[in-house]
């Protein structure tokens, strides 16, 4: 089991009072990791999630922001494994303070890269978002650039040789997915609390496509991705597409009672794409399929080189992953995928406030 490769293991969660976070650090206590390392600069929260796991005697909590370097150098002592998930998510909020989105997401996993190597941690995963393939927008440039910080600690060349000299041995990656279910920034917060309060549910267009993936499945495969790294990778993960529409009109039947709340179009965002991409046209030739990933190798990586031997017998994709070319989940089967992976129940109204 793949859980089983953190015993004895020190982990650093960055961002972890955010929604990916937090799950990340629930899913960690649970698993033979030695010690889990919290930090976030949300005090409060921070506060609850060390009293929540004080009893488990594995959890710390230290309240810091990943723009500040050296408290960074400092947490990170002793630490075997990072998970890179503090970020600024909100597009609209990006886009009206870039320069925020660029010392968080852009300089803050800089400062990660820089404390990791510094403390010889042996892996680091980034957390991406589709959001970073031909971005539109601040918040998907920026987590693309975090990618590209990543890849760049993690793979130097020499002579065609493939080395990772710079690093000292730490493995970087970063594992990219879609809309996260009921995390914040996701519609089903702001559905459901718009149903609540009996409508009317705002869609910003009835044709807009996007990934989606539960919080729990999106964690594991967080997880998982630490132990497929091998360097420089994204690792892509696989996911089912639904309509923005689809999901107002199940949300509304299963937590509507019956009642005619209505369902109205206000227009796209600023900066937000009609579909999401988690794979490019240009990412596709490098790209190899590996369970549920796409593993898409550095732009700079020797394809042959021993290190990616584990994917060389592996199937390539056929053309890029896009939520507008993928077949959509018919209303019928997104509402069993909303029941059976229990999205609603665990759904918190008061997310959308935080």
């Amino acid at each position: 089991m793949i859980m089983e490769k953190f015993k004895d293991k020190t982990v650093l969660v960055t961002g972890s009072c955010g929604t990916v976070g937090a799950e990340l650090v629930r899913q960690l206590v649970e698993s033979p990791a030695a010690h889990v390392v919290c930090i976030d600069n949300n005090e409060t929260e921070l506060f609850f999630q060390i009293e929540q796991y004080r009893g488990s005697g594995k959890v710390s909590g230290h309240l810091a922001d990943i723009r500040d370097r050296e408290a960074l150098m400092l947490r990170m002592r002793g630490v075997d494994i990072v998970l890179h998930a503090a970020a600024l998510k909100h597009v609209g909020l990006c886009e009206d303070s870039p320069a925020q989105a660029i010392a968080t997401n852009i300089q803050g996993t800089q400062n990660v890269i820089d404390a990791a190597q510094a403390n010889g941690v042996e892996r680091v995963i980034f957390t991406s978002s589709d959001k970073a393939v031909n971005p539109t927008n601040v918040m998907g440039t920026s987590k693309l650039m975090g990618e590209r910080l990543m890849t760049a600690a993690a793979e130097t060349t020499a002579n065609g040789l493939d080395i990772r000299s710079r690093n000292a041995g730490t493995i970087f990656a970063s594992t990219r997915f879609g809309n996260v279910l009921g995390s914040r920034g996701s519609v089903v917060p702001l559905f459901r609390r718009q149903i609540e309060k009996g409508g009317p549910i705002t869609l910003t267009d009835r044709q807009m496509t996007r990934f989606i993936m539960t919080l729990e499945e999106a964690v594991r495969l967080v997880l998982d991705s630490v132990w497929l790294a091998t360097g420089g990778e994204v690792m892509v993960t696989k996911m089912p597409v639904a309509r923005i529409e689809d999901i107002a009109h199940v949300m509304r039947d299963v937590l509507g009672a019956g009642r005619e709340i209505e369902i109205i179009e206000i227009g796209a965002k600023p900066g937000e794409k009609m579909y999401e991409e988690l794979m490019n046209d240009e990412e596709v030739r490098r790209t190899w399929e590996y369970g549920d990933f796409f593993i898409t190798l550095s732009a700079f990586a020797d394809k042959s080189a021993p290190v990616y031997a584990h994917l060389q017998n592996c199937a390539k994709p056929d053309r890029p992953y896009n939520s507008v070319a993928e077949p959509s989940l018919s209303r019928k089967k997104l509402k069993e995928y909303f029941l059976n992976k229990k999205v609603l129940i665990d759904t918190k109204i008061d997310e959308i406030t935080k």
